[in-house]
């Protein structure tokens, strides 16, 4: 799928797409955090049908909505595509002792050398979590790496 860009200055980004049914799809990117996605008009693609605008709030579920299944999908890819590549989920127990720790304090990749692609949290999945995500009871990390590595995630994060 081609993806168009464009620097709107002063502004911040659109990216347009048509979608498999031929409809044309804009998402602008302002600087303030602000997104507005863009459907435009069927028989005159440079008119816009309608126009909605989310707060970066807003912006950030709708891109876990839409972007959780696919993370999924690419790393079953990936993993058919290398072969020592291994991936787990592994939990957060409640008597571990990075339970309200960040991803930071933990230095996971520091320390095994495999990578906190996600973390699941109930029904939701939080996809690249930064530095600062902080870990509650019960999360579950989706962890990429060597199969070592993986394994010394789970016994870093959960000690006997």
């Amino acid at each position: 799928m081609d993806v168009e860009e464009t620097r709107l200055p002063g502004i911040g980004l659109r990216h347009d797409l048509v979608t498999a049914q031929g409809r044309r799809v804009g998402i602008i990117s302002q600087r303030n955090g602000a997104r507005h996605v863009v459907l435009y008009d069927e028989r005159d693609p440079d008119a816009t049908a309608a126009t909605i605008e989310l707060t970066a709030e807003e912006s950030e579920v709708v891109a876990e909505l839409l972007g959780a299944p696919r993370i999924t999908e690419r790393l079953s890819r990936l993993r058919e595509q290398v072969e020592s590549l291994a991936t787990e989920g592994i939990p957060i127990e409640p008597g571990s002792p990075y339970v309200a720790a960040t991803l930071g304090d933990a230095a996971i990749r520091t320390r095994t050398g495999a990578s906190v692609v996600a973390v699941v949290r109930g029904e939701q999945m939080i996809a690249s979590p930064t530095p600062d995500f902080r870990f509650h009871a019960e999360d579950r990390l989706v962890v990429v790496g060597t199969s070592d590595g993986v394994a010394a995630v789970g016994a870093l994060l959960n000690p006997r």
